[in-house]
């Protein structure tokens, strides 16, 4: 917990000080920002919940993939990093990578996925669970 702390104590100076140095408007880091969870986050988000074969090998895989897409195209395609128009893939702006990101991470999650054993039936009985709770009627 203590460690927990002192990371997000570290991740909000870091914050703080980029803000400070105004590297752009708040609209293309709050985009940045979204661009870059939605890759890292949705294909594991998604594919942990609606497909019983997704693994814990596959979701850290997508995850790294899907970050690390996101954030290349963002420095490729970035003025900020000497890059610009003629760097971007099909004409899409830096801020949405995750069209990039998102697809990496969910082909790398998928084949990961495959490629390691499955999940064993607890896990598996975890996910049902979510998916469709037996007793939700019962708690109205």
């Amino acid at each position: 917990m203590t460690i927990s702390k002192l990371l997000l104590l570290g991740v909000a100076f870091i914050a703080a000080y980029t803000a400070s140095q105004k590297p752009a408007d708040i609209l293309s880091l709050v985009g940045a920002a979204f661009s870059l969870a939605a890759s890292t986050l949705f294909p594991a988000l998604v594919l942990g919940v609606f497909w019983k074969r997704a693994n814990h090998q596959g979701a850290i895989g997508g995850m790294l993939v899907g970050f690390g897409v996101c954030l290349y195209y963002m420095a490729h395609a970035s003025i900020a990093f000497g890059g610009g128009p003629a760097y971007q893939w099909f004409h899409i702006a830096p801020i949405s990578a995750a069209v990039f990101g998102v697809p990496a991470g969910v082909v790398t999650l998928a084949l990961l996925s495959w490629l390691t054993p499955a999940p064993g039936r607890l896990r598996a009985s975890l996910v049902e669970h979510i998916r469709a709770p037996e007793d939700a009627d019962a708690d109205l």
